[in-house]
Parts: C-alpha cells; structure tokens; sequence
C-alpha cells in the first residue's frame, strides 16, 4: 500500500513538473526553435526574452498596475470583511443568520451573468480604463466569499474572551481589534493569499473594463503575445513565469499562516 501511494504520488509529481520545466526552457528558445524542439533542453540558456519583454514592452507598468490593484483590492476586502464577520458573530439569534446569508447569497451569482448590468454601472460612474474601477469591482465580487470564510472562523472563537473584555469595559471595536484581529491572523492570511491569486490572475474584468495600455494589468497584457495566426511562445511563456513568480513568493512567506488558516476548526478545543 506504501509503495503504491509513493507510486502514485510520483506519477502526480511528473504531470506537475514536466509541464512547468518545458515552460522553464521555453523562455530561453527562440521561436523557431520552440516549434523544433518543444520539449527539449535549450540550444544555448540566453535571456534575451527576459530582456526583451521589459525592454521592447511596457511590462513594468503592466506589472505596476496589477500590485496596485491587487494589493488595494486585497487589503480593502479583508478590512471590511473582517468587520462584518465579526458583526455578524456578534449578533444573536435569526438576525446574525439573515445578514450571512444575505452577504453569501453573493457567491451564488456567477461572475459571467453580472457581466452586463457591472459594465454599464462603471461605465456610468466614469470608471472605465481606471485602476479605481478594477479595485473597486475586485472588492464588491469578492467581498462574499472573504465575510464566508473569515465569519466561519471568528465563530470559533471563545464568547468568553468578549464577554470578560465586555465585563472589564472594553468596547465593540477595542474588542474587534485587540481579540477579533489577533486570533484571527491564520483566518485573515489564508484568505489573503486566496484573493491574491484571484485578483492577480484576474483576466474578466481588466477585459471588461481595459482598453488603454497604460492601465493594463499583466493577464490583459499577456494577450499581446497571442495573435489571430500565430503566438509567441517564449515571449508568452516568459511573461507567464514573471507572473506567476509573486504567487509562489507570496505562498513561500505565509505559507505557514495559510496551513494554519486552512486547518483552523477542524479539531475543537
């Protein structure tokens, strides 16, 4: 049995490597040599296509535009998520019910069927080919799934902590930021790091809302490279890795709080 689960999970090792190693090598090829050899190792490791794609394309400002609307979406949506988990813990009875499910019945509603009604209220505020806009459309879809998770976890937390902190004088936002906050870190890294890789690989809405390149986010950008007859592979490929590159980094730093988040209630105390 042993030895069939190393089999097994060596198998899933392969179909994960082989296809991020091609990507890998692809990034050093020319094109030509990409359809002469797509699996194989690289004639010679040049970084031209690194080069390239910051010097012959605006991937700087690309890159600029998705931090900027990813780190204001995130931080924005776990703010007040949070302080409407940790309203909607507080309330007693049906009422804390009806207000949660009010607020998930959001994650119900595919993003595709919204489509239209979003486009006309941004295009009516003004808000198309701005970052404001994105942010605040990454912050309104997402907002149900953060208040899903983040309420999910402060429920788990002790009513006796807010009770002695209510008895010794403490008020409802002393009480959110000094017990909520704290002991909801693993909650709050965990869904930080699932709405970053949302917000960062967001190609809907940057397509919906986009057409100026100087507010192009990397996603949009990458479309570039795809043309109606034929695509640039390894200048694609190489954007793909320099975008993905914040992802792992992101996962490399808080994994930890992310296992922690992903684990919390699963065993009572």
């Amino acid at each position: 049995m042993k030895a069939f689960k190393i089999i097994l999970l060596s198998l899933f090792a392969l179909v994960i490597i082989i296809p991020l190693i091609a990507v890998i090598f692809t990034t050093f090829k020319s094109t030509t040599e990409v359809f002469a050899n797509i699996l194989g190792v690289p004639e010679s490791f040049r970084f031209d296509n690194y080069v390239s794609i910051f010097v012959d394309q605006p991937m700087a400002r690309y890159f600029m535009n998705s931090v900027i609307v990813t780190l204001f979406s995130v931080t924005f949506t776990i703010f007040f998520a949070s302080l409407i988990a940790y309203a909607i813990t507080r309330m007693f009875g049906w009422i804390g019910v009806v207000f949660f499910s009010l607020f998930t019945l959001g994650m119900m509603v595919p993003a595709q069927v919204n489509m239209i009604p979003l486009y006309q209220l941004v295009f009516d505020l003004g808000l198309t080919n701005s970052l404001l806009g994105l942010i605040l459309v990454n912050i309104s879809v997402t907002m149900p799934v953060a208040i899903f998770i983040m309420s999910g976890f402060m429920k788990s937390i002790p009513k006796t902590l807010f009770e002695a902190a209510r008895i010794d004088g403490a008020s409802e936002w002393k009480m959110y930021r000094k017990i909520a906050i704290p002991l909801s870190i693993p909650s709050i890294a965990a869904t930080s790091i699932f709405l970053f890789v949302m917000h960062w690989n967001d190609l809907l809405y940057p397509l919906l809302f986009i057409t100026k390149n100087e507010y192009k986010t990397l996603p949009l950008a990458l479309l570039e490279f795809q043309g109606e007859y034929a695509t640039n592979y390894p200048m694609l490929f190489t954007g793909v890795l320099i975008a993905s590159a914040p992802m792992v980094l992101a996962y490399l730093f808080l994994q930890r709080y992310f296992i922690e988040g992903v684990t919390a209630g699963a065993v009572k105390g």
